[in-house]
C-alpha cells in the first residue's frame, strides 16, 4: 500500500509513468540484491549503467545532449522509488545527477558540454563531485585543496574525503581554491578524468549505512589538467556550489521520501499481519497513532519538496524553501524509520526485516549535502533579511 499522492499535487500520465518505470526497474535490477549490496558495500556499476540506459542517469539533461529532458518532479518520482527499495542505489543516482552532471550543465560551455555530459547522461561514465574536506565541511573558504596556474594548465594537490563514488567514477567535478584561505571568491571548479596523472583514490568509508553508494577520498598530488577544464570564471566555484546544492537539497529530500515511504509501508503491513490478543497490532491506538504521525509527516515532506520543484523548473528563487524540504523530509524520515522499527519490535532490530536498514540510511540525511543545522542557519539567513 501506498500514501496517496499529496493534495494539491497530481503527476501527469508521463509523469506517472516515469515513477512506474523506476519502480519496475527498483523491483526488477535491485530488490533481489539490497543485502548482499549492503553487507559487501558493493556498488553495482551494471545496474547504474542500466539506469543510464533507461534514461535514469540523465534524468534533467536536455535531449540534445542525450538526456531525458525531463523535469524535477520527475526527477523526485524516480528518486523516491528507487529509493524505496535501496536508499544506497537512490543516493548514488541522485549525487550522479545533481551533483557532477549538473555541475558541468549548469556552469560549463558548449564544448564542455558535448565532450563530458554525453557519457554521464547515459550511464557509461559515473560522476563524482568534491567539495568537502577533512578539515572543510560547512566551512567550506577554508579548504586545503589548491590549484595554482602555470601557463595554460593548472597543478591540482590536496584530498577530498566523503565524496560519493570518488573512487571509480571516471569523471570528477573538483572544487579547488585558487585564491587565499577566507578570501572571497576563493575557489574554482574543474573538471579532472580519471587517469589522469596525480589523481588517484583514498582511503574508501566504512559506513554505518547506504553501504552500497560508494564513499571515498580522491585525492590529487602534483594533478596537471589544462585550462579548458575549468568550469566558469576562476573564483566562481563557491559561489557555483551553492546553486547545485540548492538543487541537491531537493535529491535529499527525494531520497529522504523514498526512505521514510519504504520504512512506512513495511511497518504498515507489518502491523496489519502481526497478531496479538487475537487481533492485528494496527487496531491498537498506540500503534495506528504511530502510523497515522508518520502518514502525516510523509504527506508533509512531499508537499514541501514538489513546492521546490515546481520553483526550481520555473527558474524561481528556491534557496529557503530548498533548505525547509531537506530539513524537514530528512528530518522526517529518520523520525519514520525510528517509529517503523518500534511497530516490529524485536524483528525490526534483526536484518531478516527492512527496517532496520532504512533506520541505518535514514541519517545520513540529515547529514549530507549541509546537515540539518546548516539547513537552519540558511532558513533564517532568508527569514530575517
Amino acid at each position: 500500500m501506498s500514501l496517496p499522492q499529496p493534495i494539491g499535487f497530481h503527476y501527469t500520465d508521463t509523469q506517472t509513468m516515469v515513477a512506474e518505470a523506476a519502480k519496475d526497474f527498483a523491483q526488477q535490477f535491485i530488490a533481489p540484491h539490497v543485502r548482499i549490496w549492503d553487507e559487501k558495500q558493493h556498488l553495482p556499476l551494471d545496474v547504474l549503467q542500466k539506469a543510464g540506459e533507461l534514461g535514469f542517469m540523465g534524468i534533467l539533461v536536455p535531449e540534445q545532449y542525450g538526456g531525458s529532458g525531463l523535469g524535477y518532479h520527475e526527477y523526485i518520482a524516480i528518486v523516491e522509488e528507487i529509493s524505496k527499495v535501496d536508499p544506497s542505489i537512490g543516493l548514488s543516482i541522485a549525487a550522479h545527477n545533481s551533483l557532477c552532471t549538473n555541475h558541468i550543465l549548469s556552469f560549463g560551455d558548449e564544448v564542455q558540454k558535448q565532450k563530458w555530459i554525453p557519457k554521464l547522461a547515459s550511464g557509461q561514465w559515473i560522476g563524482a563531485w568534491g567539495l568537502t574536506e577533512h578539515n572543510t565541511g560547512s566551512d567550506a573558504g577554508s579548504m586545503s585543496t589548491t590549484a595554482v596556474k602555470q601557463g595554460d594548465h593548472w597543478v591540482l594537490n590536496g584530498t577530498k574525503n566523503f565524496i560519493t563514488h570518488g573512487a571509480t567514477g571516471q569523471v570528477a567535478v573538483v572544487i579547488a581554491r585558487t585564491g587565499e584561505k577566507g578570501a572571497k571568491n576563493n575557489a574554482t571548479a574543474f573538471v579532472v578524468e580519471r587517469g589522469t596523472p596525480g589523481f588517484s583514490a583514498g582511503k574508501k568509508e566504512d559506513k554505518l549505512g547506504m553501504r552500497a553508494s560508494e564513499t571515498a577520498e580522491m585525492v590529487f598530488d602534483q594533478c596537471v589538467i589544462p585550462d579548458s577544464h575549468r568550469l566558469g570564471a576562476v573564483g566562481e566555484g563557491f559561489k557555483q556550489s551553492l546553486a547545485i546544492l540548492d538543487g541537491g537539497r531537493i535529491s535529499i529530500a527525494a531520497l529522504s521520501l523514498g526512505i521514510g515511504l519504504g520504512a512506512f509501508e513495511a511497518a504498515l503491513k507489518y502491523a496489519g499481519e502481526r497478531h496479538q490478543f487475537g487481533q492485528p497490532i494496527s487496531s491498537f491506538q498506540g500503534i495506528s497513532f504511530k502510523l497515522a504521525d508518520m502518514a502525516t509527516e510523509i504527506e508533509a515532506a512531499s508537499l514541501m519538496t514538489h513546492k521546490a520543484a515546481a520553483l526550481k523548473n520555473a527558474k524561481q528563487p528556491m534557496t529557503q524553501i530548498g533548505a525547509m524540504c531537506k530539513l524537514y523530509a530528512s528530518e522526517m524520515c529518520v523520525r519514520v524509520a525510528t517509529e517503523a522499527i518500534q511497530i516490529f519490535g524485536g524483528y525490526g532490530y534483526t536484518k531478516d526485516f527492512p527496517v532496520e536498514k532504512y533506520y541505518r540510511d535514514a541519517k545520513l540525511c540529515t547529514i549530507g549535502e549541509g546537515t540539518s543545522e546548516i539547513q537552519k542557519l540558511v532558513i533564517s539567513r532568508n527569514i530575517l533579511k
